[in-house]
């Protein structure tokens, strides 16, 4: 294109030269039958055909001087087309990009599934105090997603969502941040939320939806959300969360802010339009953003083989122009180490970072699924015994000489007990007030909300028997 347009430019000039010359010094001599005309935007000229093959002889060995389109060109990758982005070189090879790599791009690790440090490994060092955290919150993850779903299964909460095979990914990827990096969760989270000291009867009172509940009992159960924790509200559609965490990362950005935004979503979010909108975004904007792809190989039924081609999720990010990194979902040291690298990669040069995580829903998609029917049992119990994070992750710190029977006894039986109190405290507190289904959408709420209110008002009372006890009215 350059070349072309580069020719037509001289092209041109040449033209009004010699029209000129021809007009003026040698009119007079070139009027004869065989004449050719020539046309300028000034006047007209007529000249002997005979001397059109000279006028393209100069316009060519013109366009000659400066570019190379009048003799070949030995090696074309001596060139290079000044393109946005990035100078491109030429190739003569007519070259397709394969499909797929001829390598599936490595994971990193650094427990191997023994609990041992692989030799070698690059890993960020942690201290006691952090590393007994860590796998005291798994554990607490892993009990109450045991007893809140075996609520569920007895009717005493609508629905419940667990994190089985996923600890790790949650204590772990917590546990690098700060508490002002800002959380945009999907609902496999809320070990997040743990490490952040949500307490066990905050838990309890969501789940139950009372009138303690900061959602006030407008959300499903396990769309959890709290303000002061700095973790964004829960919502069911898929990926939603992701073009707001950009958002969110660019006024970290605007406002010069020592943190990040980091967004969760799990591998059937990347076939959803709102992923690739946020990563371009991210990409193009250059905000601090840690994106992290919860990869378990399943989006409810969907295995990862039906809905894409390409080696996972990490190459989408490199796609975007986005640094990237896949890691080890069931090793908690690798989880560690590779958010918090990335955090300090975000923030000291505002750049996002795209972190894969390989791992496995050991449970059920949720207590509205049966994955039974669609996995093979022995597949399910391989990763929930062989590969189990939490296992793995104790077997290291017992190796230290942080851990032992005893304490892990005593561990288990403090959380299950705390647990079942903040449930029978939370099934025991009243439902929120009627009046709260109206509230916390505008400041002063408009004329036919009041008209819907004194309408649901009037039928509670014409027939009570339909509708809970509960609820304060």
């Amino acid at each position: 294109m350059a070349c072309m347009v580069s020719r037509s430019r001289m092209a041109n000039q040449l033209r009004g030269k010699m029209s000129f010359l021809l007009g003026t010094c040698m009119r007079s001599s070139w009027t004869s039958s065989k004449a050719t005309v020539c046309s300028t935007s000034a006047h007209r000229h007529r000249f002997p055909s005979s001397f059109m093959p000279m006028l393209l002889f100069q316009r060519f060995s013109t366009a000659k001087a400066g570019e190379c389109v009048s003799q070949p060109c030995d090696d074309p990758n001596d060139q290079g087309l000044d393109f946005p982005g990035g100078k491109v070189s030429f190739s003569a090879e007519m070259r397709f990009l394969s499909g797929s790599p001829e390598e599936r791009i490595s994971c990193y690790r650094v427990l191997d599934d023994y609990g041992h440090i692989i030799s070698g490994s690059s890993f960020q060092q942690i201290n006691k105090e952090v590393a007994l955290k860590i796998y005291q919150d798994m554990v607490t993850l892993q009990t109450m997603d045991i007893i809140f779903y075996e609520a569920q299964r007895q009717g005493r909460i609508s629905f419940y969502l667990t994190s089985i095979g996923e600890e790790a990914i949650n204590i772990a990827s917590a546990a690098a941040l700060t508490m002002d990096d800002i959380v945009l969760p999907q609902y496999r989270e809320p070990g997040v939320l743990l490490w952040r000291g949500f307490t066990l009867q905050e838990f309890a009172n969501h789940n139950f939806g009372n009138k303690s509940d900061y959602g006030k009992g407008r959300q499903m159960p396990i769309h959890y959300g709290c303000k002061r924790l700095n973790y964004f509200t829960i919502s069911s559609p898929i990926s939603t969360q992701l073009p707001q965490a950009v958002g969110v990362a660019y006024s970290l950005k605007m406002d010069r802010k020592n943190a990040c935004a980091i967004t969760y979503f799990g591998d059937g979010a990347t076939s959803e339009g709102d992923f690739h909108a946020a990563l371009n975004f991210a990409a193009v904007l250059e905000v601090p953003i840690i994106f992290f792809c919860r990869n378990n190989g399943w989006a409810i039924s969907t295995p990862t083989t039906e809905q894409f081609r390409s080696d996972g999720a990490v190459i989408k990010g490199q796609a975007y122009g986005i640094r990237s990194i896949r890691v080890d979902g069931n090793d908690a040291l690798a989880v560690y180490s590779a958010v918090r690298a990335a955090r300090e990669m975000v923030i000291s040069e505002c750049q996002p970072v795209f972190v894969e995580a390989l791992t496995y829903r050991v449970g059920h998609h949720s207590t509205s699924d049966d994955s039974t029917k669609y996995r093979p049992l022995d597949e399910i119990e391989h990763w929930r015994t062989a590969r189990d994070p939490v296992s793995r992750y104790r077997k290291w710190i017992e190796r230290n000489g942080w851990w032992n029977d005893e304490v892990e006894d005593n561990l288990r039986s403090n959380v299950k007990k705390e647990l079942l109190k903040a449930i029978q405290i939370a099934e025991r507190l009243e439902k929120p007030a009627i009046n709260e289904l109206f509230t916390d959408v505008y400041d002063e709420a408009p004329s036919n909300l009041h008209e819907q209110e004194k309408s649901l008002r009037e039928m509670i009372k014409k027939h009570p028997e339909d509708y809970p006890s509960d609820v304060p009215i």
